[in-house]
């Protein structure tokens, strides 16, 4: 027996109803023991009434809390103690119309949205698979149920064939007895906002955090603000270069275009929608951002998604109908798949960031960014000059001189320095005209 209390383990001098908080607390977490007639440190305090107890706590826990655990008798120090043994329960137990838990050696009462987050893990029902009471038939959108059908034909052949669009429904398990689930409406709905008034994505354009040019607000159902968001980043956001391969012309825009669709894919499908907060497309000079609510799961760590990792859908039918459509793969390789659309295209690697239940996608206009020059080991003279050279398109060495406020051979050490670690490309040999460009722009 430890001496002391933890994650699993509570001592009480002596029974009251109120440690009913603790053995909840133990079968909504990973289970745990207590002992009755122990005091804080693990030493028996001697415990009185003992054959009275081990009738009324196994009864008292039965008849409040709705569970049976192990009550036994224990002896330490050649004094009586009650041991009750708590396993971790699959549905959620309350106490008293409340749900605690276990974190670290207390007892912590659920609220707001940490309740509802553990309630949906209990219990398994999603946001998306529940039912909405106030939608019917004539919230959907026939249009979008027939692109669909277009979309899923390479992975539902007979869906070509079905033209009762409940059917269809049905068989994509968004209908329950004639009730439409909140995945119906989401993905099939029109004014989806007079349900869900968060349920869009916002982008604007930002000079800084502060600044903001423009904003543009994208409304209807998954598959409208999946086309409407790209569209607008396309042709009003975002610019594009041509290229020709061969005698046919392409333009590039400068993100690629596969990468931004499959991140904007994942925060639609795998955002937390009891969350009030818009997904945010937020274009800034450098750099590009997606933000949406949703903590990834706790068997899914954020440095897992550069590599390849399990896929576990926040919101499983929403998924899964984007599955048959086609538009993502049903092994969680979507993150890669931006990764490399990235690289391919010459661009750093974006990142991936979780903060106090918020995923955020980093995309870089290119690798002269403040994070890729930290990491090669620039110091910030060299960073100073780096961003002299994206805006200007070159330096010398008397221009880095007056920039730095440095002697002309720390210049020469810094520049040469600059060169080894492929960031600058001296343009000349010597003489006036010599200059330096970022190596590859």
């Amino acid at each position: 027996m430890t001496n002391q209390e933890s994650q699993t383990v509570e001592y009480k001098q002596n029974w009251h109803n109120e440690y009913l908080k603790v053995v909840s607390a133990f079968a909504n977490s990973r289970g745990g023991v207590l002992y009755i007639g122990l005091d804080d440190h693990g030493k028996s305090s001697g415990l009185k009434n003992v054959k009275k107890l081990l009738e009324d706590i196994p009864n008292t826990i039965r008849n409040k809390l709705g569970i049976i655990p192990s009550v036994e008798l224990n002896r330490k120090s050649s004094q009586d103690i009650i041991k009750i043994t708590v396993v971790p329960s699959s549905v959620p137990i309350s106490c008293n119309g409340k749900y605690y838990l276990r974190s670290g050696s207390t007892v912590q009462e659920l609220q707001g949205k940490e309740l509802a987050d553990f309630l949906i893990r209990k219990t398994g029902i999603a946001w998306d698979d529940a039912f909405e009471d106030r939608g019917n038939w004539d919230f959907l959108e026939e249009s979008t149920i027939e692109d669909f059908k277009r979309f899923a034909v390479d992975r539902i052949p007979s869906i070509v064939r079905e033209k009762d669009f409940v059917t269809i429904l049905k068989k994509l398990n968004l209908i329950e007895n004639q009730h439409l689930k909140r995945a119906a409406i989401m993905l099939f709905g029109k004014e989806v906002e007079r349900f869900y008034s968060h349920a869009c994505v916002k982008i604007g354009r930002f000079l800084s955090d502060t600044d903001i040019q423009i904003t543009d607000i994208v409304k209807g159902n998954l598959f409208q603000q999946l086309e409407t968001t790209l569209e607008i980043l396309r042709s009003k956001y975002l610019q594009s270069k041509i290229k020709f391969e061969g005698i046919h012309r392409r333009d590039v825009l400068e993100y690629p275009y596969e990468a931004l669709r499959e991140a904007i894919i994942n925060a639609l499908i795998h955002r937390d929608y009891r969350s009030f907060s818009q997904i945010q497309i937020r274009v800034y000079p450098d750099k590009l951002i997606i933000m949406n609510a949703g903590s990834l799961p706790p068997e899914v760590p954020v440095e897992s998604l550069k590599t390849e990792h399990l896929s576990r859908p926040r919101n499983k039918l929403l998924a899964e109908t984007f599955y048959y459509a086609g538009f993502i793969e049903a092994w969680g390789r979507g993150t890669l798949k931006i990764v490399e659309k990235c690289v391919e295209q010459g661009l750093p690697e974006p990142d991936f960031k979780e903060e106090n239940g918020v995923m955020t996608v980093v995309f870089y206009k290119n690798i002269f960014n403040e994070a890729y020059l930290s990491k090669k080991g620039l110091n910030e003279r060299q960073m100073k000059a780096v961003l002299y050279v994206k805006e200007k398109g070159k330096i010398t060495n008397t221009e880095y001189q007056i920039l730095c406020k440095l002697k002309k051979r720390q210049t020469t050490d810094d520049l040469k320095d600059l060169e080894n670690k492929n960031i600058f490309m001296r343009i000349g040999s010597t003489g006036k005209g010599t200059h330096y460009i970022l190596k590859g722009r």
